[in-house]
């Protein structure tokens, strides 16, 4: 639940001796997003125009500079993130009509009973004000059971769309606007776009293959994965930004808070870590920039030659590139396929777990199964907590799923 354009000017000359402009003055990386205080990078930078020197010929009838101002990059406008905040809004509001809370389990026993079928859950089973699990299980929630027993792949980014919540979608959706718009502006909105989906689904596999009880679901993973692609975009287009290494260390100080809150418990930080790794890798392939002096030397005006054609890009960004897309390619492969074979990674790594929950003398991470077995005689109902070993006998006039799982949680709590 993490948060997070200057034009040149350039002298009208025609002469055959180039001056090449300064660099950016003050092209800072935008870091995880402008609440944090990090200064935006842009694609639009400002640079001075270079003095001709003593030695470059320049007729007089051209030493004017020119008002106009462009850009160096183009600048986009950003409907799709928007879009996106719109759609995760809608579909929590949609999950609370499927809730229908009075119905399924009484109106006295719903937060917010003034709201009607769209009140919360009780604080006791969701402190998140949202639906119940089972209702996020119906929409669409990351459970591995299904995905590897009845080959319900699509959970993999469905769950992406789905909050627990009211405070988990308001805080991804906050997180959502102040990074995702600015990336949306420099970048578009088809990189940004397939960036975000694919590092929602690299963080939704990575938490399937570690944590195999439950369901979860949130738009985490993809934020982080917009964090990753801001250090890997940051790293391969090294060249144009000044104040880089203040940039990165902001940006690198910014994402390991944002993990650290991780290890908390009930925090899928499964999901954090493969979708940062995924957006990281995608930075490389999706956001690279061509060169200061290539981007130059398109935007002069007629009559204005170079002595030295610049490439666009540089040798390195082309084998960041090729790297991040085998590693990409070969990790989502074999992620899958061993998901699909139901391999949990916990048992071939036993330190793993740590790195979504460390215990304390405060909390546990071990997650308390809210499990029951139950046999029933007419109506007649017998529950027995499978964690705890407690039951009651219950009286029910119908079988009702919604009001068996809440007989349940009352049991094991």
């Amino acid at each position: 639940m993490g948060t997070q354009a200057r034009p040149v000017i350039i002298t009208d000359l025609e002469s055959v001796n180039v001056v090449s402009p300064s660099r950016p003055d003050s092209a800072v990386h935008n870091a995880a997003a402008a609440v944090a205080g990090v200064p935006t990078s842009s694609a639009a930078t400002r640079a001075r125009p270079s003095r001709p020197s003593s030695t470059t010929e320049v007729p007089r009838r051209h030493e004017v500079v020119s008002s106009k101002e462009f850009r160096l990059f183009k600048r986009h406008k950003s409907w799709l993130v928007p879009g996106f905040v719109v759609a995760n809004i809608v579909m929590f509001i949609v999950t609370m009509y499927v809730n229908n809370c009075p119905r399924n389990y009484g109106s006295g026993y719903c937060v917010g009973g003034f709201l009607g079928r769209f009140s919360f859950q009780p604080m006791k089973e969701n402190p998140l004000l949202g639906p119940s699990s089972l209702t996020l299980e119906k929409m669409g929630a990351l459970q591995v059971d299904k995905v590897v027993k009845r080959h319900q792949s699509w959970r993999l980014i469905s769950c992406i769309w789905l909050h627990a919540g009211v405070f988990h979608v308001l805080a991804n959706m906050l997180s959502l606007i102040f990074i995702g718009i600015r990336l949306e502006q420099e970048f578009g909105f088809l990189r940004i776009g397939l960036l975000y989906i694919i590092a929602g689904f690299g963080g939704s596999l990575l938490s399937a293959l570690f944590i195999q009880q439950g369901i979860s679901v949130g738009a985490s993973g993809a934020l982080f994965g917009l964090l990753g692609a801001m250090l890997s975009e940051l790293i391969v287009n090294w060249t144009i930004y000044e104040n880089k290494l203040i940039a990165l260390l902001t940006l690198i100080f910014i994402i390991v808070i944002n993990l650290a809150v991780g290890i908390l418990p009930h925090v899928d930080n499964f999901a954090h870590i493969g979708g940062f790794l995924s957006g990281f890798l995608l930075g490389f392939v999706f956001l690279i920039r061509p060169q200061f002096g290539w981007v130059n030397q398109k935007k002069a005006p007629p009559g204005y030659i170079a002595t030295r054609v610049k490439p666009k890009h540089k040798t390195y960004q082309y084998v960041l590139w090729v790297l991040s897309l085998i590693i990409l390619t070969v990790g989502y492969t074999i992620g899958l396929i061993m998901l699909l074979r139901g391999v949990n990674l916990n048992d071939k790594c036993s330190w793993c777990h740590y790195l979504s929950c460390i215990p304390t003398f405060k909390w546990s991470c071990k997650a308390q199964e809210v499990y029951c077995e139950s046999s029933q005689f007419g109506n007649q109902l017998n529950l027995t907590c499978v964690s705890t070993g407690r039951s009651n006998m219950y009286t029910l006039a119908n079988e009702n799923p919604y009001q068996l799982q809440q007989l349940c949680s009352q049991l094991c709590s």
